[in-house]
């Protein structure tokens, strides 16, 4: 017979305690696409159930496709370099020291022509990082060789929806 401090035991769910990350700490992934690094930092994964959080670098001459997440919130913080934003086809420049507020279902992109853009994104509810952890390679694996078909359907099963 189980006694009560048993089942108390097993539906217990212990309370996230906080962690601390040093630089460049995180998950590490390489983007498919262009190489960029990125580092997943807070997700469900590691007991953040409500946002994810990390890096991702955009080597210069690369991008973020026009996107938008139906059910998501995004804010992003330039810490390196210079570059564009597109908002709802509206073009902005954006900077390090700059911050960008993306509302659910905006169609979104960025592009760094001339130089790398270093990126803080904070996704809530989480999603990206699923997206990044199925399409990007872990350093010193080969980069996954995506259609552009197989990109969409990954980033659906994430919430992102490409133009």
């Amino acid at each position: 017979m189980t006694n009560s401090k048993e089942i108390e035991t097993k539906s217990h769910k212990p309370t996230p305690q906080g962690y601390v990350l040093g630089a460049r700490e995180g998950e590490h992934l390489i983007h498919f696409r262009d190489g960029g690094n990125i580092f997943i930092m807070v997700d469900p994964a590691k007991e953040a159930n409500n946002l994810a959080l990390g890096t991702q670098q955009l080597p210069k001459g690369s991008g973020i496709p026009v996107h938008r997440h139906p059910q998501r919130d995004e804010v992003f913080y330039i810490l390196e370099g210079r570059g564009t934003v597109t908002l709802n086809d509206v073009r902005h420049s954006c900077e390090k020291g700059g911050m960008i507020f993306i509302p659910r279902n905006t169609w979104h992109g960025f592009s760094s022509a001339d130089q790398e853009l270093v990126l803080l994104w904070i996704m809530a509810p989480p999603g990206l990082d699923g997206f990044f952890r199925e399409t990007c390679s872990r350093p010193g694996e080969h980069r996954k060789e995506l259609t552009r078909e197989q990109i969409n359907a990954i980033g659906l099963k994430y919430g992102a929806e490409y133009r």
